[in-house]
């Protein structure tokens, strides 16, 4: 029996990495932890009871605790109740499924208790990856992705010499509005940049597939991830979502992973490494498919991504100031406080004004998170 955590249990990763338990007698859910969404908290809880719960809010704490008295489940709250989770005695894999950089102090705690990482928190490894990498090594854990993307890259590198490796080939679906200009974006709302194409996922990372920095923060994951240079991480837009990613080896090899678009694929690849277990659900279909086509990213009408590789190329504390402002900017568009073509707008001031801090502790990653969100509401105000 593998006893598992999920951190952000009531999200789109959280709920079908669940589902995924579901049809596995031989995974055990020990820990959950979530944000504000206490009526789905207590579902779960009453179908997988785990040891503990977690909720980030104390109001949410306080409520969860009086609709699960009877269960017998501890329920703890905060900051603290997620590093208590990550360190917990008897949980062997961690599922990192939070958004944002309250990710970055679990999945130390849970590296340094020797527990196997399935990340699917991309500001982890974005912000703090020159201290999660080593980290890791130092302990012998192991972090196996989440990510499509990254879940296809590491899959295409199973038996390969790392030392083989030309580049890798991040594939982007282009989003909603692959193929328009600047003009026809001008007047994008929130509920036209959540028309995904391909993909069901949550509000904040569908918006980052709209402006394709969620492209730009898989670069710099992919970065500290596989440890490869920049010069060596190459973006390719795959409109069907066929192609999850790819690997080019030195021989002119390219290796690929391909299936529907299907995140519980990935989940469970992480959960069962090096196993494979049978799903349910839509399988490929070539026939079908008919056809797949590849395309250049437009850089210069979806700047967030070219933004990205500065960041990464500066280095430092800019990767968190990119992905600090890019929260903000998405959370002011979801709201209808700001344009669709403001958010990369925004992210490039931030960066503009931000002195690079080479090699930044937790508490000066966090530290350069603030000072974004200050800068921003400076500029919104």
């Amino acid at each position: 029996m593998k006893k598992i955590a999920i951190l952000g249990s009531t999200g789109s990763i959280g709920t079908q990495t669940l589902e995924i338990v579901r049809q596995n007698e031989d995974l055990q859910v020990v820990a959950l932890a979530a944000g504000s969404n206490v009526a789905r908290m207590e579902e779960q809880i009453r179908e997988f009871r785990p040891w503990v719960a977690a909720m980030w809010s104390e109001e949410a704490c306080k409520d969860l605790k009086a609709r699960v008295a009877d269960t017998g489940v501890r329920i703890c709250c905060g900051m603290e109740g997620l590093l208590e989770i990550a360190a917990m005695e008897g949980m062997e894999v961690l599922v990192t499924a939070i958004v944002g950089m309250i990710g970055i102090r679990p999945t130390i705690a849970a590296i340094e208790n020797g527990k196997t990482i399935a990340l699917a928190n991309k500001e982890t490894l974005v912000t703090a990856g020159h201290i999660i990498m080593p980290l890791a090594a130092k302990h012998k854990v192991s972090i196996l992705p989440v990510d499509s993307e990254h879940s296809a890259i590491f899959q295409s590198m199973n038996g390969e010499r790392k030392e083989r490796i030309s580049k890798l080939l991040l594939t982007a679906s282009g989003g909603p509005f692959r193929g328009r200009g600047k003009e026809e974006l001008k007047d994008m709302r929130a509920e036209d940049a959540l028309k995904h194409p391909n993909w069901a996922m949550g509000k904040k990372i569908t918006i980052d597939s709209a402006t394709m920095v969620n492209k730009g923060l898989e670069v710099m994951e992919a970065k500290w991830l596989f440890g490869m240079d920049l010069d060596r991480i190459e973006v390719v837009v795959h409109p069907q979502s066929v192609i999850h990613s790819m690997v080019e080896y030195a021989d002119g090899a390219v290796m690929a992973q391909l299936g529907v678009p299907d995140m519980k694929l990935p989940i469970a690849y992480a959960l069962f490494y090096p196993d494979r277990r049978p799903m349910d659900g839509k399988k490929l279909d070539f026939f079908t498919l008919g056809r797949m086509t590849f395309e250049k990213p437009d850089l210069e009408t979806f700047a967030g991504l070219g933004l990205a590789f500065q960041a990464a190329r500066a280095g430092g504390s800019m990767p968190t100031v990119y992905n600090a402002a890019n929260e903000m900017a998405v959370g002011l568009f979801l709201e209808n406080k700001i344009g669709f073509l403001q958010i990369p707008e925004l992210i490039a001031a931030c960066m503009e004004q931000h002195k690079v801090m080479a090699d930044p502790s937790v508490e000066e990653i966090l530290q350069a998170e603030q000072e974004a969100y200050e800068y921003i509401r400076r500029e919104i105000d």
